[in-house]
């Protein structure tokens, strides 16, 4: 068996990356990739793309496309792209055989009765019947003579083990139900317990991979092969992440999605691969994030998003160009500006470019009226605010000091309308508080007018998922639209998936919302921690 294992590797490692096809792949996900296609990789072996499609009622097409998508943008090839349901003939045969070597029977109790006879590890009715007899009713059973439910293929296990995955797993069941990949795939579809080993040996997996929870699987896989004579891959478990503020099980995932609680699977505030792409995480700060934590068996452990925090703005710092933006735009008017004048002034574009060189710099226009944020003005100063107040000076980044001389209020007499100040062209005023802030583009002429959305933690709760009420923990203020955002003119030709920091704000990305009418910015992080709220 040996023999024929080694001349169908090569005696090279050979992993499989197994998702099923019932949701988009989360952050957890990532972790499992960089194990199973990077030990393939460090090996010089070959690591499959495997779909674990037994389930046709959970599964779609648009699983199986996006699966496919991700992890290619995650920076894995796959050796092949294979189905579980590409062997299901196979599959047919060897629980054919199952049956003829009396490791296996046609049961019919109803589930209810299975899981109490499990749970009382009492025998099933049927669990001695004849060989015969199991191999005419499993006939029946793929032929669709009988009724969904009312039968399904057992493995004859051990009823009296202390390990649970050993009462007689299912192998089979009836479901009358087109399968997405294989179509008009017959009556009877394989259990996950049954198929995944079983694929393994097949594909020649040298080495199979898995999350902690399937460890007390680790019994009935290795009963499985042995019980059918074929080749046993080595099977190791590795602990799952977990991170803070979020869930990561499908099921919730999926109800989150139907219940629209969240805008899709591809949602900024999700912990979905598409979700963290969509918010302008990229791939490479995910494999980052995933590497700096480390493998291991101890599965007691929640990670704080902090850390994956820390490695998306380790990248962006580098490689995310400077630029402009005004959340809450507040008009200022420059009094001794002359008005319809304009210059043309250099804004630095990257942290680290060589000040003569000419490409670390564009070009923002500055007239006499300019808009700051709403926040970065009081009516009353104090020594720790670094802000604009009546009388107070403030440096405009990249332009020129100016001075507040007077207030517009509205006919209530506390909403600020706009401010009048006046500008230093001399530059000799040093006032501490620096302000970004967005001028006209030409007199009369608002500045480009975007949409910028701010995302927070879905859940309250570190670990909602231990909650009874969990749904019951979400963020209402994880999401934060503000429709009309002034922005620098450069940013009018971004395209989707252009990353940016916006001073003093955070970095941003475009979102696949935007058009050529409107642009729409997701923020992917704030500059750093104390940042952290929505609205900051």
């Amino acid at each position: 068996m040996l023999e024929k294992h080694l001349k169908a590797t090569g005696g090279k490692v050979f992993t499989r990356f197994p998702p099923e096809p019932n949701g988009y792949l989360h952050i957890g996900h990532a972790k499992a990739m960089f194990i199973n296609f990077g030990l393939a990789k460090e090996r010089g072996g070959c690591c499959y793309l495997r779909y674990d499609d037994t389930n046709p009622e959970a599964e779609k097409k648009e699983y199986i496309d996006h699966i496919e998508e991700i992890v290619r943008w995650m920076g894995w090839e796959p050796f092949k792209i294979t189905y579980a349901s590409d062997y299901f003939q196979d599959l047919y045969e060897l629980a054919v055989e199952l049956i003829r070597r009396g490791h296996a029977y046609v049961d019919h109790q109803t589930p209810e009765e299975i899981k109490e006879y499990r749970e009382k590890r009492m025998n099933s009715p049927w669990r001695d019947r004849p060989i015969e007899e199991s191999l005419k009713l499993f006939d029946d059973m793929k032929r669709g003579i009988i009724e969904e439910g009312k039968a399904t293929l057992r493995m004859k296990q051990d009823m009296q083990s202390d390990n649970y995955n050993m009462h007689d797993l299912i192998a089979y069941r009836i479901k009358f139900t087109p399968h997405p990949h294989a179509g008009d795939a017959g009556c009877i579809y394989p259990s996950y317990d049954y198929e995944h080993c079983t694929v393994d040996s097949i594909e020649n997996v040298t080495h199979s991979l898995c999350t902690l929870e399937f460890e007390t699987r680790r019994a009935s896989y290795y009963w499985l092969l042995d019980a059918l004579s074929l080749f046993q891959p080595y099977v190791w478990e590795y602990s799952r992440l977990n991170v803070t503020n979020t869930v990561m099980s499908k099921r919730k995932l999926n109800r989150l999605v139907k219940e629209k609680r969240v805008d899709g699977w591809d949602d900024p505030r999700l912990m979905t691969l598409s979700g963290l792409r969509r918010r302008g995480v990229t791939s490479t700060s995910i494999n980052a994030f995933v590497r700096g934590i480390g493998i291991t068996r101890s599965d007691s452990s929640m990670i704080n998003v902090d850390r994956l925090e820390y490695h998306i703005r380790e990248e962006l710092n580098k490689t995310a160009p400077r630029t402009m933006v005004v959340l809450h735009p507040l008009k200022v008017v420059i009094t001794n500006l002359e008005v319809g004048s304009v210059m043309d002034l250099n804004a630095k574009k990257w942290p680290d470019a060589p000040l003569d060189d000419a490409s670390s710099y564009y070009k923002v226009p500055f007239s006499n009226v300019v808009y700051i944020e709403n926040s970065d003005f009081r009516m009353k100063d104090s020594k720790d605010y670094y802000g604009l107040a009546p009388g107070k000076s403030v440096l405009l980044r990249y332009a020129f000091p100016i001075k507040c001389t007077d207030v517009i209020l509205g006919d209530d007499k506390e909403t600020v309308l706009e401010i009048r100040a006046e500008y230093d062209p001399s530059k000799k005023t040093k006032p501490k508080g620096v302000l970004h802030w967005v001028s006209e583009h030409s007199p009369g002429v608002d500045p480009l007018k975007v949409e910028v959305r701010l995302f927070d933690k879905l859940f309250l709760s570190e670990n909602p998922a231990e909650l009874d009420d969990w749904l019951g923990d979400l963020n209402p203020e994880s999401k934060m639209v503000i429709p009309g955002a002034y922005a620098v003119p450069s940013l009018k030709n971004a395209a989707v998936g252009d990353r940016f920091q916006f001073e003093r704000l955070g970095y941003f990305v475009v979102d696949k919302d935007s058009s050529s009418e409107k642009l729409v910015f997701n923020r992917t992080i704030t500059l750093r921690d104390s940042y952290g709220k929505v609205g900051k």
